[in-house]
């Protein structure tokens, strides 16, 4: 009697209670194995997150514990109300690049004023994209094709490969650049490489990729790490120069408050309005990227709601603006973690390690986690996809090429901006020039066999088109209706086969009427057989039927012929 009252719950009320918390969805899915499981993800995830959440915050202009307390609170909140079950939330270096391009002008870096208004603008890039979620525009993510999805993760792998050679090698480079630029700056000063630090990430590189071969189910990236530092111990890391983790404060996330005066709202305004598109591009991007690994569906309005829930709640302990990553959540994915609880752990670990174990992170080499990186970046490759693509369709190549190159050496949110326009664009190219088949001495290519000795008269086309009859396609069909006339006197009858008509718009509607006025004026016709409903609906609710001609309108090929062949031949 005790569970009485859950089972006589409605299916109804059921489902608003998942979409009211989304993580009810996978919560009974929570097992001894899937505990285990996303526990070893999240405590690796927490390793790796430690000097990524540092320096972020360092490129936000924030002090470096601002960082760890993003990669705390943001996670929890995102894991709990997202769809994806690998994504991770945290921070990230393009929305820190813009957070510091954003406030430098209008405060001191480091400051207090600083500050409070990375928090503020967290707080309203939240709100903003909470908004997109509960106005359900998360359809959005249905516009990013696999193949810009594809070449995003493959440019973006390169850029987090390239980010950790300067630790490999042991280079002291700038904390930022372009990659042309970085990988210029690497071969110039690729002599002066520290061996030792190119040792500890290379034993920790082949550590991680003999476990994932030959051990999959063990946490072999978590192990590989630990190799990594007794390796630079042995070594003696202090002593040939291989960097080391910072000591970092012992307490958690404290409670903050942004500044939320009607002036500075009004002022962070824009600045939060790109935030948030950004980091909603680049949560969906991953999460459609590592769904396409793990075959789940991801809800993209659910993604935005998750977002901006997190960054909103994120605001008021401590934390600045959050979004995927893509270095973290391929981590998380290869760990083997099987629900967001791994973020929950990831996060949990890490408060612990800060309260705990922060004095120990001092022994953690910095090239054993650029070792540990670089094999997770080439993970995200999908070099199968890629050359089915290449293979497939150059128009598709076309689309992951231009991704893949933006990603390089443009921002990463255009790069998802130009594969999607450049997607559109092929789309609406193909769309504007639907397949025309003249059928007049093949009419057994329908399906059904004429007696072709009847359709003798020059002035007589049988044509099929396949495709919408929309704006876009109208001057297409147009141009091939005139050139019918051009070897063909005058009269010329023209019956149109609609099977392959999905969709006629006003334009496609209007046209056939003003063509169909025009073979009458040049005492021929314009007829139209096959039409599906929701076509036909389009020319009756309009009226363009009356324009047409009912009487030119025909269920079946067979009845159309016989018909027009009769008003050929007995012309009133």
């Amino acid at each position: 009697m005790k569970f009485e009252k859950y089972k006589n719950l409605s299916r109804p009320s059921i489902t608003f209670w998942r979409n009211l918390f989304p993580f009810l969805r996978w919560w009974n899915f929570i097992g001894w194995d899937t505990t285990r499981a996303d526990l070893i993800a999240g405590l690796t995830g927490a390793v790796i997150v430690l000097p990524q959440g540092v320096a972020f915050a360092m490129i936000a202009g924030l002090p470096p514990e601002y960082g760890i307390y993003t990669a705390i609170v943001v996670p929890i909140v995102a894991a709990l109300f997202g769809s994806s079950l690998h994504l991770i939330s945290g921070p990230t270096t393009a929305i820190s690049i813009i957070i510091f391009a954003s406030l430098s002008p209008m405060a001191t870096p480091g400051s207090a004023q600083f500050i409070q208004l990375a928090l503020t603008l967290t707080f309203l890039a939240g709100l903003f994209q909470l908004s997109f979620g509960l106005a359900r525009i998360g359809i959005l993510v249905n516009f990013i094709s696999h193949s810009v999805l594809v070449g995003f993760t493959a440019g973006a792998a390169i850029l987090i490969a390239t980010s950790q050679l300067k630790h490999i090698f042991g280079l002291d480079l700038p904390g930022s650049g372009s990659f042309f630029t970085t990988w210029m700056t690497i071969l110039s000063q690729i002599n002066t490489s520290n061996p030792y630090a190119l040792a500890v990430a290379s034993g920790t590189f082949i550590c991680a990729a003999l476990f994932r071969f030959f051990k999959p189910r063990w946490p072999g990236l978590l192990i590989a790490m630990m190799a990594g530092s007794f390796l630079g111990l042995f070594l003696g890391a202090e002593s040939h120069g291989i960097r080391l983790m910072e000591s970092l404060p012992a307490h958690l996330p404290p409670p903050s408050l942004p500044d939320l005066s009607v002036q500075t709202l009004r002022e962070l305004a824009p600045k939060a309005f790109a935030i948030a598109l950004i980091g909603l591009i680049e949560a969906l991007s991953i999460a459609r990227s590592i769904a396409a690994l793990s075959r789940q569906q991801i809800d993209g309005n659910q993604e935005f709601i998750g977002q901006g829930l997190s960054n909103i709640v994120g605001s008021f302990f401590s934390s600045y603006a959050g979004s995927g990553s893509f270095t973290r959540s391929g981590i998380n994915y290869h760990s083997g973690a099987m629900t967001p609880l791994s973020a929950i752990f990831s996060a949990i670990c890490l408060a612990l390690i800060l309260l705990l174990m922060a004095p120990l992170t001092v022994y953690l080499p910095i090239p054993a986690m650029g070792g540990v990186i670089l094999l997770v970046a080439l993970n995200l490759i999908d070099f199968h996809h890629i050359k089915t693509i290449i293979k497939t369709s150059k128009d598709e190549a076309a689309v992951l090429l231009t991704t893949f190159l933006a990603t390089l050496f443009l921002d990463l949110e255009f790069a998802i901006y130009s594969g999607v326009l450049m997607s559109l664009v092929l789309y609406l190219s193909r769309t504007a020039h639907p397949q025309i088949l003249d059928s007049t001495h093949n009419p057994a290519a329908f399906g059904h066999f004429f007696d072709q000795t009847k359709i003798k008269q020059p002035c007589f086309k049988i044509i099929r088109i396949d495709g919408s009859l929309f704006f876009g396609a109208v001057n297409h069909i147009m141009e091939f209706l005139h050139n019918i006339d051009k070897n063909n006197p005058s009269k010329c009858h023209v019956l149109i086969v609609a099977y392959g008509i999905n969709f006629i718009d006003i334009t496609g509607a209007q046209m056939l009427v003003n063509e169909s006025r025009r073979r009458r004026g040049q005492r021929g016709g314009l007829y139209l057989c096959g039409l599906k409903k929701q076509a036909r609906d389009v020319l009756e609710r309009g009226g363009y039927i009356d324009g047409i001609g009912a009487e030119n309108i025909f269920i079946s090929e067979t009845q159309a012929v016989a018909q027009i062949l009769e008003r050929i031949d007995n012309p009133e």
